[in-house]
């Protein structure tokens, strides 16, 4: 069935900038903060977020930075109307990463349930209202694991690469200083495969799937992963 557009193909992706183990879980527990939605704490995170940002490679700080300083612009009021237009009411904004493979389609259960079982064997519990597909929770996740564990939580978000991108340029299209925030992730995360690259400019052209035909259809991530010792 058709597709929606959800913007122009933009002329590169993000590039990865080097990172280590540590600021590759502070880029991910900074952006998990300012993503979540922007309630009476949301001073507070941005505060915290700027603690840490010499600690992070410039390129990735200045994407941070750039947010924060746009957020104690709008200020708090003006931040929380932004975030419910954009991802609330844009579905071409949306934080839950398997939309961008399956879309609102009979599969969604199913990718839902393939995150809630791969997060669950790497060790983590349930503790947010979020569905476990929502990128907060996924970045959580990156945040809270080391070694082994780590570099499964970073396999599991980069597995959605394309999907972020795709979230990027919707929100870089509609002016959003939230696009920073996900140029953030998405330079410390591995560099993109061309297999990515392809689903990647497929989706910026045609949208995610309106509806698949049967259940058959493969995810594109991992729906088991090894148990940690």
């Amino acid at each position: 069935m058709a597709r929606n557009h959800v913007g122009p193909i933009p002329d590169d992706i993000t590039r990865p900038v080097r990172v280590n183990e540590n600021q590759r879980r502070t880029v991910a527990m900074a952006a998990s903060l300012l993503l979540d939605y922007p309630g009476e704490d949301f001073g507070e995170r941005i505060a915290a977020v700027d603690t840490h940002l010499e600690q992070l490679p410039p390129a990735i700080a200045e994407q941070f930075a750039a947010f924060t300083d746009a957020a104690r612009t709008m200020g708090r009021r003006g931040v929380e109307e932004h975030y419910v237009e954009t991802f609330d009411q844009r579905r071409r904004c949306s934080l839950f990463l398997s939309y961008y493979s399956v879309g609102d389609t009979r599969t969604r259960g199913t990718a839902i349930l393939a995150f809630r079982q791969a997060l669950a064997q790497l060790g983590f519990e349930e503790q947010r209202e979020e569905l476990p597909d929502h990128l907060c929770v996924v970045l959580e996740a990156v945040a809270l694991s080391e070694g082994k564990q780590h570099a499964q939580t970073v396999e599991l978000l980069a597995a959605h690469r394309d999907g972020l991108e795709v979230l990027r340029t919707a929100l870089s299209t509609f002016n959003s200083p939230f696009a920073h925030l996900i140029v953030a992730v998405a330079m410390s995360l591995p560099k993109i495969d061309a297999e990515t690259t392809h689903s990647y400019l497929d989706l910026i052209r045609s949208g995610p799937p309106a509806e698949l035909v049967g259940i058959g259809t493969p995810l594109p991530f991992p729906t088991a992963q090894p148990d940690i010792p």
